[in-house]
């Protein structure tokens, strides 16, 4: 009777023991992908158009996240007071999966506004505006292409470097009239300079040492439209002072940033930022891997597992 009752106790205790086993690997399963996912879905919606088209939706989806994560906290207070009444003895995996939830949350946020901010954005914006092509300088204005950001001049155009300018605050602000040229290469005078190619710390004091862009690529004919509005300001000031030393007018200033394939250019940008993007994943997954490995290790030192 009394063997028999201590095999049942034997047996009750390894039941025990691989049961706590089987919810120890549960939790190191689920704090290894639940805070790698927040991250994922944090990082993806703050990256790339949904940030841009429904700015009101991806903060939406952030605060769903933060709620289900505060859900956890508070799961991982109420462990931690049910221990302390010695109703529970394991709580640690759900504070690490809290901790390690929150710090998903804020990483994918943070460097989700980063490539938004630095890449994506500028793609969305330029994507949105018109595509004009064949723009002849001589005969068009600034102002008929305020909706455009993609701008394809016609042959022979090309940059009068010998009327470039700068514009000094904190930076250098470079700025080249854009103009035909004859066969020859002889410069065109035009009786209004509307068309700039600009640039920022790519000259020096010589106004004449313009190398912002694909200046010297023969073949680059086109631009992308200068769409910063903080910078817009220190170019006119430059193409001011150039209208002042060069005796040239300029009614309405439209600001490119002289390139040969501006399609491309902007392509760059979106791929800069899926790039980034798969980055971040695979850093962070590797992250959080080393950190569940360390509390694996920590927690069974402890007796936790």
């Amino acid at each position: 009777m009394y063997s028999g009752g201590g095999g049942g106790a034997g047996q009750d205790a390894k039941y025990t023991r691989r049961q706590r086993q089987r919810m120890n690997f549960v939790s190191v399963i689920q704090c290894l992908f639940i805070p790698w996912v927040l991250f994922c879905i944090s990082f993806g919606v703050t990256s790339f158009s949904i940030h841009f088209t429904k700015p009101w939706l991806c903060w939406t989806v952030i605060a769903v996240l933060s709620v289900g994560v505060l859900a956890i906290g508070s799961h991982a207070v109420t462990s931690i007071r049910a221990k302390m009444r010695n109703q529970v003895t394991e709580p640690t995996w759900c504070i690490f999966l809290f901790l390690t939830s929150a710090i998903a949350i804020v990483c994918g946020v943070t460097l989700g506004n980063q490539i938004f901010n630095n890449f994506t954005k500028m793609y969305y914006n330029y994507q949105n505006l018109n595509d004009y092509k064949y723009v002849d300088v001589s005969k068009m204005r600034g102002e008929q292409l305020m909706d455009g950001a993609r701008l394809g001049f016609t042959n022979g155009t090309a940059l009068d470097l010998r009327k470039a300018m700068t514009f000094k605050n904190m930076n250098t602000y470079c700025v080249a009239p854009i103009t035909i040229a004859s066969k020859d290469g002889v410069m065109s005078e035009l009786t209004n300079y509307d068309f700039w190619a600009v640039g920022m710390n790519c000259c020096s004091d010589d106004n004449a040492d313009f190398h912002c862009g694909e200046y010297n690529n023969p073949k680059a004919r086109s631009g992308l439209r200068l769409l910063e509005d903080d910078e817009r300001a220190f170019y006119r000031l430059a193409v001011q002072q150039a209208e002042a030393m060069y005796h040239v007018k300029a009614t309405h200033p439209l600001f490119v940033y002289w390139t040969e394939d501006p399609v491309a250019e902007m392509t760059s940008w979106k791929e800069d930022g899926y790039k980034f993007f798969f980055i971040g994943m695979i850093v962070h997954f590797c992250w959080q891997a080393l950190v569940v490995g360390l509390g694996v290790v920590g927690f069974s030192k402890m007796g936790m597992s």
